[in-house]
């Protein structure tokens, strides 16, 4: 075995054990702390924005005429992450007493429904829209057991339409599973008897019992109250009479200048369930063995593939070599005059490529978004980026790629002087077509699809202030870091060329098939070590589901990686082999195509798994936020294989040496 594949081997076995920290029985976040509540504290429950698959476009809570909290509402603490993601957590007029069981609860009697409030419960309802809740950091999860199987969702519908009617969700009763809080003891976790002895115990029998959130269950119910009955209520009375709640059955009506009066119940539920597990009922996915048993079989099937690829083109390339170095001084200049294949395109192969600012430009935004892409999921296989801890991972996105932005400087005028022998005139206009290349093209994408979450009031919608910001990070934090990469490239050295340009370029002979139709199928393989994973990557993020395996899926990357690597260098060997010398192109697309079939997928995913997704409005932000992933994949994988083909040329002609 050679060294290159010990080193796989390593990797390979890096990566299995960043799989297994995904496991939630035994691991949990870095920097995360379990919060201790005494009986009778206070629990206020949040609310965020109210969800659907149906039309992916959130809306405030308040925006439906729902009960208000008495302190009036307040904006919870949101990173940068939440708010490009649509979250707004807000408090709500729900609360508890910890361990203190309550019911008939009255939240409040809102006023008689306009026709206005009327149009838009009912919209919502057929659009099917959920309450999002949260409690200690835990949303609500609703349970639902049909036909013998046990369905689970996070939050709760608005309402239910029965025939002609609709009718709405105004009680809820909540299931709150606490643990007893355990004091860490230096003498337990040491585990010896004279360290029990040495160390006291001062919490022992004079505090307390305390206790932590670990679970967080919803029940809606649909009950008719008396709207004169609670005319003169507060808020958080008693309703007069017991109120059933059965989710089987539904009365609450909504109809037109009649008031609504909303109800909760809570129950206290001690459980065996520890704090470090408490989102296990979250990130267990249904069917995942299937999941796991499936991602290892498309690893084990496109590794064996590659591995296949990679041998018969080195064999290849290698006997190439041989017989060439193997022949005497006279043999050597016979053949150079019966010359055939890429050896006849010695003096053509380092001409410089149509357009070389703009691959510059597009091979240093690669380089960035590749190592975005690299170093947040690597801390989220490592557990930094759970979805506990919302918006972390569109955060973490963020700073890593504005601290790239120096290495895609460097690399870009490292290949714009490389490409003009030596001459660094322009790294500037290079370094700035860099910074501003790829975020452009996103802040436009961005900028309209925002122009219709505007329109349609949605919470999805970034507010003005969060659109300076970004600009502001951009050009004060990103663009300063491309420029100083790319003055650091200007001052690097070269890549020299092994052999010399001719000035006239070759005439490329006629080619049996169009070449940009096989750098097209090209994307095939690569494709192939990700559909899989991709369908749970777009169910977490269309379907409202929780995506934490990023273990697996930091796998998947890097043999990514290296298939788009292998694919791309056989791409550029065959066309040398016809005498085709416009290599540089055909490389960054062979290994980018794969974006093509993303984007078809995508668009599968939507006609097929989306069925529900009403409104144009609703399928243009869907096909925006695909185009927009689909160029990012696009730049990365296109640079991994340009960068390979381009160590491959250069090593396979300053390996043999031609006249």
């Amino acid at each position: 075995m050679t060294r290159s594949s010990f080193s796989w081997v390593a990797v390979l076995i890096v990566m299995v054990l960043a799989m297994r920290s995904t496991g939630t029985d035994a691991f949990y976040l870095p920097g995360s702390y379990s919060h201790k509540y005494l009986i009778g504290d206070n629990l206020s429950v949040k609310v965020n924005s109210l969800t659907s698959i149906d039309t992916e476009i959130p809306f405030s809570y308040y925006s439906m005429p729902f009960c208000r909290p008495l302190e009036g509402i307040k904006d919870s603490a949101e990173n940068l992450g939440e708010l490009l993601m649509g979250d707004r957590i807000e408090n709500s007029p729900y609360r508890f007493k910890m361990y203190q069981n309550e019911s008939d609860i009255v939240v409040c009697r809102t006023k008689a429904l306009s026709a206005e409030d009327l149009g838009l419960l009912k919209k919502r309802v057929d659009e099917m829209y959920q309450v999002n809740l949260i409690l200690d950091n835990l949303p609500a999860i609703r349970y639902l057991n049909k036909n013998e199987y046990s369905l689970k969702w996070t939050g709760y519908p608005v309402g239910v339409k029965v025939q002609d009617a609709y009718y709405l969700f105004n009680h809820l009763k909540f299931k709150v599973l606490v643990h007893k809080y355990e004091e860490t003891n230096v003498a337990r976790v040491m585990g010896t008897g004279d360290a029990a002895e040495m160390i006291p115990n001062a919490n022992s029998g004079s505090e307390a019992p305390g206790y932590m959130v670990v679970g967080f269950e919803v029940i809606p119910c649909s009950y008719q109250h008396d709207p004169e009955v609670v005319n003169k209520s507060n808020m958080y009375d008693k309703y007069p009479s017991n109120i059933q709640c059965d989710p089987a059955t539904v009365a609450m009506v909504v109809k037109e200048n009649q008031p609504v009066v909303f109800s909760y119940e809570v129950v206290f539920e001690e459980s065996d369930i520890k704090w470090p597990s408490r989102w296990d009922a979250y990130l267990k996915m249904e069917g995942s063995k299937v999941h796991w048993f499936s991602i290892l079989n498309s690893l084990m099937v496109i590794a064996f593939l590659a591995g296949i690829v990679l041998v018969i083109f080195l064999r290849t390339v290698r006997r190439d070599l041989t017989r060439y170095e193997e022949l005497d001084k006279e043999a050597q200049a016979q053949m150079n005059e019966e010359l055939s294949g890429w050896k006849l395109v010695v003096g053509d192969v380092f001409r410089s490529p149509a357009h070389p600012l703009l691959l510059c430009s597009m091979v240093g935004d690669g380089v960035q978004i590749l190592g975005m892409a690299v170093v947040t999921i690597l801390f989220a296989a490592l557990g930094f980026m759970s979805p506990a801890s919302r918006g972390t991972l569109i955060t973490g996105m963020i700073f890593f790629y504005l601290v790239l932005g120096i290495l895609a400087g460097y690399v870009a005028v490292r290949l714009w002087k490389t490409f003009k022998v030596g001459d660094h005139t322009g790294w500037m206009s290079v370094s700035w077509r860099v910074a501003c290349f790829f975020p452009g093209i996103a802040f436009l994408i961005l900028t309209t699809l925002n122009f219709l979450l505007w329109s349609s009031h949605s919470t999805g919608a970034i507010p003005v202030s969060l659109f300076i910001i970004l600009i502001l990070l951009w050009f004060c934090i990103s663009v300063p870091l491309t420029l100083v990469g790319g003055y650091l490239g200007a001052k690097a050295t070269h890549i020299e060329y092994p052999v010399r340009t001719n000035q006239i370029p070759r005439e490329i002979p006629p080619q049996r098939y169009p070449s940009w139709l096989l750098v097209l199928g090209a994307g095939t393989l690569p494709f192939g070590t990700l559909f899989i994973e991709l369908f749970f990557i777009m169910s977490s993020l269309w379907m409202g589901r929780v995506y934490y395996v990023f273990g697996f899926l930091f796998v998947v990357m890097m043999l990514l990686v290296i298939v788009c690597a292998e694919v791309s260098l056989v791409l550029t060997y065959m066309h040398l082999c016809v005498e085709d010398w416009k290599w540089w192109w055909k490389s960054f697309f062979a290994s980018g195509s794969v974006a093509i079939y993303i984007f078809l997928y995508s668009v599968n995913y939507l006609v097929f798994d989306l069925k529900s997704l009403s409104g144009p409005v609703s399928a243009t932000l869907y096909l925006g936020y695909s185009l927009f992933m689909v160029l990012a994949i696009m730049l990365a994988t296109g640079t991994v294989g340009f960068l390979s083909s381009f160590w491959f040329v250069h090593y396979l002609f300053s390996s043999v040496k031609l006249d």
